[in-house]
Protein backbone atom coordinates (compact mmCIF):
# COMPACT_ATOMS: atom_id res chain seq x y z
CA UNK A 1 0.00 0.00 0.00
CA UNK A 2 1.08 3.95 -0.94
CA UNK A 3 0.97 6.20 1.26
CA UNK A 4 0.21 9.97 0.69
CA UNK A 5 2.03 10.69 3.89
CA UNK A 6 5.44 9.39 2.77
CA UNK A 7 4.60 10.38 -1.13
CA UNK A 8 4.07 13.87 -1.01
CA UNK A 9 6.70 14.26 1.92
CA UNK A 10 3.81 15.50 4.10
CA UNK A 11 5.46 17.50 7.13
CA UNK A 12 2.80 15.96 9.38
CA UNK A 13 3.88 12.47 8.68
CA UNK A 14 5.65 12.43 12.67
CA UNK A 15 2.52 13.25 13.97
CA UNK A 16 -0.32 11.16 11.95
CA UNK A 17 2.11 8.10 12.02
CA UNK A 18 2.62 8.26 16.54
CA UNK A 19 -1.01 8.99 16.55
CA UNK A 20 -2.28 5.74 14.50
CA UNK A 21 -3.32 7.59 11.02
CA UNK A 22 -2.13 7.43 7.70
CA UNK A 23 -3.71 8.57 4.57
CA UNK A 24 -3.96 5.28 1.45
CA UNK A 25 -3.20 6.46 -1.99
CA UNK A 26 -4.61 4.75 -4.13
CA UNK A 27 -3.90 3.73 -8.20
CA UNK A 28 -0.13 2.97 -7.41
CA UNK A 29 2.63 5.68 -6.15
CA UNK A 30 3.14 6.68 -9.80
CA UNK A 31 1.25 10.03 -11.45
CA UNK A 32 0.37 10.90 -14.96
CA UNK A 33 0.48 14.95 -14.12
CA UNK A 34 3.87 16.48 -13.26
CA UNK A 35 2.48 19.17 -11.35
CA UNK A 36 5.20 21.56 -9.59
CA UNK A 37 4.46 21.75 -6.03
CA UNK A 38 3.99 17.98 -6.00
CA UNK A 39 6.80 15.43 -5.58
CA UNK A 40 4.76 12.25 -5.95
CA UNK A 41 6.73 10.69 -9.11
CA UNK A 42 5.45 10.95 -12.79
CA UNK A 43 5.28 8.85 -16.03
CA UNK A 44 3.22 9.04 -19.28
CA UNK A 45 2.87 5.22 -18.45
CA UNK A 46 2.17 3.64 -14.96
CA UNK A 47 2.29 0.67 -14.15
CA UNK A 48 -1.03 -1.45 -14.50
CA UNK A 49 -3.53 -0.86 -11.16
CA UNK A 50 -3.45 -3.80 -9.10
CA UNK A 51 -6.93 -5.40 -9.01
CA UNK A 52 -6.67 -6.66 -5.87
CA UNK A 53 -6.09 -3.15 -4.31
CA UNK A 54 -9.68 -2.50 -3.31
CA UNK A 55 -9.95 -5.47 -1.12
CA UNK A 56 -6.43 -5.08 0.39
CA UNK A 57 -7.15 -1.35 1.50
CA UNK A 58 -10.97 -2.98 2.77
CA UNK A 59 -9.35 -5.33 4.19
CA UNK A 60 -6.76 -3.19 6.48
CA UNK A 61 -9.19 -0.53 6.85
CA UNK A 62 -11.41 -3.31 8.68
CA UNK A 63 -7.90 -4.68 11.03
CA UNK A 64 -7.30 -1.35 11.98
CA UNK A 65 -11.04 -1.05 13.18
CA UNK A 66 -11.21 2.69 11.77
CA UNK A 67 -13.81 4.93 12.42
CA UNK A 68 -12.90 7.26 9.22
CA UNK A 69 -10.70 5.98 6.37
CA UNK A 70 -8.85 9.02 4.15
CA UNK A 71 -8.35 7.65 0.30
CA UNK A 72 -6.45 10.28 -2.16
CA UNK A 73 -4.94 8.50 -5.25
CA UNK A 74 -3.02 9.75 -8.34
CA UNK A 75 -3.94 10.74 -11.42
CA UNK A 76 -4.40 7.91 -13.84
CA UNK A 77 -5.05 10.26 -17.63
CA UNK A 78 -3.48 6.55 -19.53
CA UNK A 79 -6.22 4.92 -18.38
CA UNK A 80 -9.82 4.84 -20.55
CA UNK A 81 -11.79 5.56 -16.88
CA UNK A 82 -9.14 7.25 -15.33
CA UNK A 83 -9.59 5.08 -12.76
CA UNK A 84 -13.14 6.14 -11.55
CA UNK A 85 -14.48 2.31 -11.35
CA UNK A 86 -11.53 1.20 -9.83
CA UNK A 87 -11.97 3.83 -6.89
CA UNK A 88 -15.47 3.15 -6.78
CA UNK A 89 -14.40 -0.59 -6.22
CA UNK A 90 -12.69 0.47 -3.18
CA UNK A 91 -15.22 2.79 -1.94
CA UNK A 92 -17.31 -0.49 -1.85
CA UNK A 93 -15.46 -2.88 -0.91
CA UNK A 94 -14.81 -0.55 2.61
CA UNK A 95 -18.08 -0.29 3.03
CA UNK A 96 -19.15 -4.03 2.99
CA UNK A 97 -16.21 -4.78 5.34
CA UNK A 98 -16.95 -1.89 7.44
CA UNK A 99 -20.72 -0.48 7.17
CA UNK A 100 -20.13 1.94 9.80
CA UNK A 101 -16.93 3.60 8.80
CA UNK A 102 -17.22 7.43 7.60
CA UNK A 103 -15.21 8.11 3.97
CA UNK A 104 -13.15 10.67 2.47
CA UNK A 105 -12.03 10.27 -0.79
CA UNK A 106 -9.68 12.89 -2.55
CA UNK A 107 -9.80 12.50 -6.35
CA UNK A 108 -8.03 13.94 -9.17
CA UNK A 109 -10.11 15.97 -11.77
CA UNK A 110 -11.12 13.26 -14.35
CA UNK A 111 -10.25 15.78 -17.23
CA UNK A 112 -13.82 17.19 -16.23
CA UNK A 113 -15.88 14.40 -17.88
CA UNK A 114 -18.72 14.47 -15.58
CA UNK A 115 -19.72 10.61 -16.08
CA UNK A 116 -16.67 9.71 -14.57
CA UNK A 117 -17.32 11.84 -11.60
CA UNK A 118 -21.13 9.97 -11.32
CA UNK A 119 -19.31 6.85 -10.74
CA UNK A 120 -17.63 7.64 -7.88
CA UNK A 121 -20.95 9.86 -6.62
CA UNK A 122 -22.93 6.44 -6.89
CA UNK A 123 -20.40 4.92 -4.48
CA UNK A 124 -21.76 7.32 -1.50
CA UNK A 125 -18.19 7.87 0.32
CA UNK A 126 -19.42 10.47 3.25
CA UNK A 127 -16.91 12.81 1.88
CA UNK A 128 -15.73 13.88 -1.86
CA UNK A 129 -12.51 15.86 -1.77
CA UNK A 130 -11.00 18.35 -4.59
CA UNK A 131 -8.38 20.41 -4.70
CA UNK A 132 -8.70 23.73 -6.12
CA UNK A 133 -4.74 24.33 -5.19
CA UNK A 134 -4.11 27.48 -5.66
CA UNK A 135 -5.60 30.95 -6.75
CA UNK A 136 -6.97 31.54 -10.61
CA UNK A 137 -3.92 33.69 -11.26
CA UNK A 138 -1.16 30.89 -11.04
CA UNK A 139 -2.87 27.94 -11.74
CA UNK A 140 -0.97 27.28 -15.11
CA UNK A 141 2.29 28.17 -13.25
CA UNK A 142 1.76 25.70 -10.03
CA UNK A 143 -0.38 22.73 -11.48
CA UNK A 144 -0.04 20.59 -14.80
CA UNK A 145 -1.51 21.63 -17.73
CA UNK A 146 -4.04 19.25 -17.81
CA UNK A 147 -5.32 20.98 -14.71
CA UNK A 148 -7.59 24.03 -14.57
CA UNK A 149 -8.84 26.39 -12.09
CA UNK A 150 -12.13 26.30 -13.55
CA UNK A 151 -12.57 22.57 -14.20
CA UNK A 152 -11.98 22.17 -10.67
CA UNK A 153 -14.79 24.27 -9.52
CA UNK A 154 -17.08 22.69 -11.97
CA UNK A 155 -15.85 19.37 -10.61
CA UNK A 156 -17.04 20.26 -7.21
CA UNK A 157 -20.51 21.81 -8.37
CA UNK A 158 -21.18 18.54 -10.42
CA UNK A 159 -20.40 16.66 -7.15
CA UNK A 160 -23.29 18.32 -5.45
CA UNK A 161 -25.61 18.36 -8.20
CA UNK A 162 -25.20 14.66 -8.29
CA UNK A 163 -24.93 13.61 -4.57
CA UNK A 164 -26.74 16.35 -2.65
CA UNK A 165 -26.07 14.46 0.20
CA UNK A 166 -22.31 13.87 0.15
CA UNK A 167 -20.20 16.45 1.95
CA UNK A 168 -17.73 18.02 -0.52
CA UNK A 169 -14.69 19.49 0.29
CA UNK A 170 -11.31 21.39 -0.91
CA UNK A 171 -8.04 23.23 0.06
CA UNK A 172 -5.83 25.63 -0.73
CA UNK A 173 -1.83 26.17 -0.47
CA UNK A 174 -0.94 29.56 0.19
CA UNK A 175 3.06 31.23 -0.29
CA UNK A 176 3.11 30.93 -4.12
CA UNK A 177 2.93 34.69 -4.71
CA UNK A 178 -1.04 35.57 -4.20
CA UNK A 179 -2.38 38.43 -2.23
CA UNK A 180 -4.82 38.41 0.30
CA UNK A 181 -7.89 39.54 -1.83
CA UNK A 182 -6.95 36.94 -4.34
CA UNK A 183 -7.01 33.81 -1.68
CA UNK A 184 -10.39 35.74 -0.60
CA UNK A 185 -11.64 35.40 -3.70
CA UNK A 186 -10.90 31.67 -4.35
CA UNK A 187 -12.27 30.71 -1.00
CA UNK A 188 -15.46 32.36 -2.33
CA UNK A 189 -15.26 30.80 -5.90
CA UNK A 190 -14.90 27.33 -4.09
CA UNK A 191 -17.81 27.78 -1.29
CA UNK A 192 -20.43 29.17 -4.32
CA UNK A 193 -20.05 25.59 -5.44
CA UNK A 194 -21.55 24.20 -2.43
CA UNK A 195 -18.30 22.81 -0.81
CA UNK A 196 -18.52 22.36 2.49
CA UNK A 197 -15.17 21.57 4.40
CA UNK A 198 -12.16 23.66 3.29
CA UNK A 199 -8.41 23.78 4.59
CA UNK A 200 -5.43 26.23 3.63
CA UNK A 201 -1.96 25.58 4.63
CA UNK A 202 1.49 26.88 3.63
CA UNK A 203 3.01 25.60 0.29
CA UNK A 204 6.75 23.96 1.37
CA UNK A 205 9.00 22.84 -1.57
CA UNK A 206 9.29 19.24 -1.27
CA UNK A 207 12.59 18.88 -3.37
CA UNK A 208 15.01 21.63 -5.24
CA UNK A 209 13.25 20.64 -8.92
CA UNK A 210 9.87 22.11 -7.41
CA UNK A 211 9.02 25.47 -7.25
CA UNK A 212 10.27 27.81 -4.81
CA UNK A 213 8.55 28.96 -1.80
CA UNK A 214 7.85 32.82 -2.51
CA UNK A 215 5.78 33.87 0.94
CA UNK A 216 5.87 32.30 4.86
CA UNK A 217 2.13 33.10 5.29
CA UNK A 218 2.10 34.52 8.75
CA UNK A 219 -0.34 32.60 11.46
CA UNK A 220 -2.30 35.48 11.91
CA UNK A 221 -3.31 35.61 8.11
CA UNK A 222 -4.11 32.16 8.47
CA UNK A 223 -6.50 32.61 10.94
CA UNK A 224 -8.00 35.85 9.58
CA UNK A 225 -8.91 33.29 6.62
CA UNK A 226 -10.07 30.51 8.97
CA UNK A 227 -13.18 33.63 10.36
CA UNK A 228 -13.59 34.61 6.80
CA UNK A 229 -14.14 31.47 5.99
CA UNK A 230 -16.83 30.28 8.78
CA UNK A 231 -18.50 33.78 7.99
CA UNK A 232 -18.61 32.43 4.05
CA UNK A 233 -20.73 29.53 4.99
CA UNK A 234 -18.37 26.94 5.16
CA UNK A 235 -19.36 24.22 7.58
CA UNK A 236 -15.28 23.86 9.00
CA UNK A 237 -12.05 25.71 7.80
CA UNK A 238 -8.85 24.29 8.93
CA UNK A 239 -6.29 26.95 8.07
CA UNK A 240 -2.72 26.87 9.20
CA UNK A 241 0.90 26.26 8.03
CA UNK A 242 1.11 22.91 8.73
CA UNK A 243 -2.80 22.43 7.37
CA UNK A 244 -2.81 19.52 4.67
CA UNK A 245 -5.78 18.56 2.93
CA UNK A 246 -6.01 15.10 5.02
CA UNK A 247 -4.74 16.47 8.08
CA UNK A 248 -6.66 15.31 11.12
CA UNK A 249 -9.45 14.38 8.82
CA UNK A 250 -11.55 12.44 10.69
CA UNK A 251 -11.17 14.38 13.61
CA UNK A 252 -12.29 17.83 12.14
CA UNK A 253 -15.12 15.93 10.88
CA UNK A 254 -16.10 14.17 13.55
CA UNK A 255 -16.20 17.69 15.55
CA UNK A 256 -18.39 19.52 13.24
CA UNK A 257 -20.60 16.25 13.16
CA UNK A 258 -21.48 17.25 16.39
CA UNK A 259 -21.37 20.62 16.00
CA UNK A 260 -23.80 19.92 13.69
CA UNK A 261 -25.85 17.79 16.13
CA UNK A 262 -25.81 20.33 19.19
CA UNK A 263 -26.97 23.04 16.70
CA UNK A 264 -30.00 20.90 15.56
CA UNK A 265 -30.77 20.14 19.52
CA UNK A 266 -30.78 23.85 20.17
CA UNK A 267 -33.23 24.36 17.82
Amino acid sequence: MATVCQESKCPNIGDCWNSGTATFMLMGDTCTRACRFCSVQTSKNPPPLNPDEPADTAKIVAELKLKHVVLTTVDRDDLEDQGANHIAATIQAIKTKSPDISIEVLIPDFQGKGELIEIVVASRPTIIAHNVECVERLSRKVRDPRAGYQQSLDLLQRVKEVGTSIISKSSLMVGFGENFEEVVTTMKDIRNRGTSYLTIGQYLQPDQSKLPVTDYIKPEIFKKFEILGLEMGFQYVASGPLIRSSYHAGLFHSKNLNKLTLNLLSF
